[in-house]
């Protein structure tokens, strides 16, 4: 019986999806922007890291590859001749370019209906939803109230939150309500509970989550978020594949933010992490306890989070090398019966206009001893991913895309 490992390098696109200028986006780029940069010397950074992008790792199961399909353009100078794993790109079905449409598509579920946004307006929010919040949550007021960069009205207003208490709320081009509170002066649980009410009280807007951003620190200069963040999202609509992986007797681990994006519906357990490498630790842990049947799924946010949305290329560069660096460690662990993706579930290019994510297609990379090299092509929908490894793990095809997994067994 199989295991599968699926690790989503959160906004790692490769290049603007079909429809990416209803969003705004077309031209958008994650990966061949930052490939560029580095190239022309945007990338380096002192202490960091400086000259051309270096993936071996990446490129070596199809990167290069993966993104002229994306493109529908020849190989780009320098990608690799010959690929040691399958490779293509995929687009996405559902309508937005958030964290769970994407995951909820690679999981075998695209979003049917449309996200509630919160307007460009400062007031962002209703009068009547932020008069709600304040009555039932016993709150002084609230700061924000507009779009903005979470680190940036962090610094902006933290001080004044840790002065008056009132909690510091915002949002962004996602269907998201944010909310950043001290974790000593405010209290970390003080802002779960708030989290929870404020949840209750948008979802007749639908909107998709709303997250905790606490932070510490005693002036602008030392506010810092931490790693107790908590997402408090929507159900999928319908079973995904994390629940047809425990229906037929697997486990799922979820590393990272996996456990809130699916509001914990189909993990069966959830290993939090600070920072990327510390993900992969409790990644490559979770491969060891992995027995026949199992799905760990994983994903990398600090692409998204701390270089994406924060438009810093030279760190998004760093960052993608360190994963590079770690993903030889992931492929020796694979033993026969093994199916290892890589993807993304959008982009966030961050050589791009604004601070949001990106409307773009995402890598399909992979590997697993036995299994066949080469393209599986440009996938209509994320939903081929995860149906692929349900094939892989012997489950019943669901409702929702076509998986590729008779193409990479070829040779098992």
């Amino acid at each position: 019986m199989a295991r599968a490992f699926l690790f989503v390098l959160d906004s790692f696109g490769i290049g603007h999806a079909g429809d990416a200028a209803r969003f705004g986006d077309a031209g958008a780029d994650t990966y061949g922007h930052i490939l560029a940069a580095c190239a022309e010397g945007r990338g380096d950074r002192a202490g960091l890291r400086q000259g051309p992008l270096r993936l071996p790792a990446l490129r070596a199961l199809g990167l290069d590859h993966a993104a002229a399909i994306a493109a529908g353009s020849r190989l780009p100078e320098g990608g690799d001749a010959a690929p040691r794993g399958f490779f293509g790109a995929a687009e996405e079905r559902s309508s937005g370019k958030d964290t769970p449409s994407g995951h909820w598509e690679i999981a075998g579920v695209p979003v049917p209906f449309d996200w509630g946004y919160f307007p460009e307006t400062v007031p962002a929010f209703p009068q009547d939803l932020t008069a709600a919040i304040v009555a039932e949550a016993d709150l002084p007021g609230i700061l924000g109230n507009r779009h903005a960069s979470g680190t940036e009205i962090i610094a902006a207003l933290g001080e004044e939150h840790i002065a008056s208490g009132k909690p510091i709320c915002y949002t962004s081009a996602d269907s998201v309500f944010q909310i950043a509170a001290h974790e000593t002066h405010f209290g970390l649980e003080r802002l779960y509970r708030l989290c929870e009410t404020v949840r209750r009280l948008v979802d007749p807007l639908m909107i998709g989550r709303v997250i905790a951003r606490p932070f510490v620190g005693d002036s602008a200069a030392t506010f810092e978020r931490t790693a107790n963040r908590r997402d408090y999202a929507v159900p999928p609509p319908e079973p995904t594949l994390l629940d047809r992986v425990e229906a037929a007797g697997g486990r799922v681990f979820g590393i990272g933010k996996i456990g809130d994006i699916f509001a914990h519906e189909g993990v069966t357990t959830v290993r939090k992490a600070a920072g990327n490498m510390a993900l992969f630790d409790a990644a490559l842990a979770a491969m060891a306890e992995a027995r026949p049947g199992d799905l760990v799924f994983a994903n990398f946010v600090d692409f998204d989070t701390l270089y994406g949305h924060r438009r810093d290329v030279a760190g998004y560069a760093a960052a993608l090398e360190a994963f590079d660096r770690r993903l030889p460690e992931a492929l020796a662990a694979l033993v026969p019966g093994d199916l290892l993706v890589l993807t993304a579930d959008h982009g966030c290019d961050p050589t791009w206009r604004g601070t949001d994510h990106t409307r773009e297609r995402v890598p399909v990379l992979g590997t697993g001893p036995g299994l066949a090299s080469g393209p599986v092509g440009l996938r209509a929908s994320f939903a081929d991913i995860g149906e692929t490894v349900a094939a892989h793990l012997g489950l019943a095809p669901g409702p929702h895309g076509t998986g590729f997994h008779a193409v990479i067994a070829a040779d098992a």
